[in-house]
């Protein structure tokens, strides 16, 4: 996958996890858990965009870092919602098929990255 590819799929997963939340409960435990999968879902493909832009290979492995960890707590939050029943397992089970695949993928890169320093 290219770069130009991935920031296009970490875009539509931040626009995905975006109309998702517009679905959430407006209860305080909706809100509370909608507003952290926005700020972790939408900061995928940000932070993604910024490792792109990376001065240096440390400053990459560094920014990519940030990503993984915002894919695996998106990914948190959003088994938190379908186990709280604020959202059903149908209805999360693209987003959270995908937050996997996203987790998964920059948990290969810096692998990969940091292989290639040694």
């Amino acid at each position: 996958m290219t770069p130009k590819e991935l920031k296009e799929r970490t875009r539509r997963f931040a626009v995905d996890i975006i109309r998702l939340c517009r679905e959430l409960p407006t209860t305080l435990d909706g809100r509370t858990i909608g507003q952290q999968l926005i700020r972790s879902g939408t900061s995928v493909g940000a932070n993604y965009r910024a490792s792109c832009r990376a001065r240096s290979r440390a400053e990459w492995s560094a920014k990519l870092g940030i990503v993984e960890e915002e894919s695996d707590e998106t990914l948190y939050w959003l088994e938190v919602a379908v186990d709280a029943k604020l959202v059903s397992p149908e209805r999360a089970k693209n987003l959270l098929k995908e937050a996997d695949e996203l987790t998964a993928i920059f948990v290969a890169s810096l692998k990969t990255a940091k292989q290639s320093i040694r």
